[in-house]
């Protein structure tokens, strides 16, 4: 399967690209760097000054595809171990951008 908006929640998404737009930790807003570990409730993010673990729960998520495509996501719905998140069958995702 190919990785597009739609799919996205299903995916493998260490080494994507991500933007933080909302978080219930203020001093996240803004932040930007690049996924390199995950776990059912939060995203290790590489910046470029330190590595920043993230909660998924009450977060607004801007990944950016490998074709240059932002998608907006909310992070409640990526809470699963991603393992088990790839193969479940997941509500429809909507993102827009």
């Amino acid at each position: 399967m190919n990785l597009t908006p739609e799919s996205l929640a299903r995916h493998e998404l260490i080494g994507l690209d991500l933007d933080i737009e909302v978080s219930s930790n203020p001093c996240q807003i803004g932040l930007s760097g690049q996924v390199v570990d995950e776990t059912r409730n939060t995203f290790l993010l590489e910046t470029r000054r330190k590595i920043v673990r993230l909660a998924k729960k009450n977060t607004s998520l801007v990944f950016t595809l490998p074709d240059g495509r932002k998608v907006r996501i909310c992070g409640s719905v990526l809470i699963s171990q991603p393992e088990n998140r790839i193969s479940k069958r997941m509500q429809k995702t909507r993102w827009k951008l």
